[in-house]
């Protein structure tokens, strides 16, 4: 049985696991940068997503179980692009990616053993739905040019590549080549 449902705060660290691989290694560049001595990576994206005056919030995740387990999650939030560019190299590509006035998908990733059953495919759907519930015409997204799977699902739901951007190497990023922006129109 698959069920979706909103986050909450209990869920922060599965979130913080789930948004790493959603990621691909962004999310542990930036966790990097803000560990504590003693700390983990995984427990700054716990605390980042235990907070709920940011966009990285647990208030902006959707939990879709599979037989009462979590198995996989979704963050999304309305973007308001500032058009300022991060100072930081590495992060910079990502926000010169900003799609304004869109409904952004910035994370959605599913435990290994949930993959290729439909489940991406259904989370796309509530997304649409989320999005025009608060009056957004469009979804955007990033994802990496070397990411051919989510690439091709995301094509299969009509998202359409808008720009790229060529990915500054990080050992904690896997990818090279470019990160793509993608955007998906929606109809009334």
């Amino acid at each position: 049985m698959i069920s979706f449902r909103a986050a909450k705060r209990e869920d922060c660290r599965t979130i913080a696991e789930l948004y790493s691989i959603s990621s691909d290694g962004v999310a542990d560049y930036i966790w990097a940068k803000l560990v504590k001595p003693g700390e983990e990576i995984l427990e700054v994206g716990e605390w980042r997503y235990e907070r709920e005056d940011s966009v990285f919030s647990y208030k902006n995740c959707t939990i879709v179980e599979v037989g009462g387990e979590i198995a996989g999650m979704m963050v999304a939030f309305p973007m308001k692009a500032s058009g300022e560019v991060d100072e930081d190299p590495v992060l910079a590509p990502y926000s010169r990616l900003e799609e304004d006035n869109s409904y952004y998908i910035c994370g959605m990733a599913l435990f290994p053993e949930h993959r290729g059953k439909g489940i991406g495919h259904q989370f796309l759907a509530l997304a649409s739905q989320q999005a025009k519930l608060r009056r957004f015409d469009k979804i955007s997204l990033i994802v990496f040019e070397q990411n051919v799977g989510a690439k091709k699902l995301y094509e299969e739901q009509s998202f359409k590549e808008v720009r790229r951007e060529t990915i500054v190497p990080h050992p904690l990023i896997p990818h090279t080549g470019d990160a793509i922006l993608m955007v998906k129109t929606l109809l009334e």
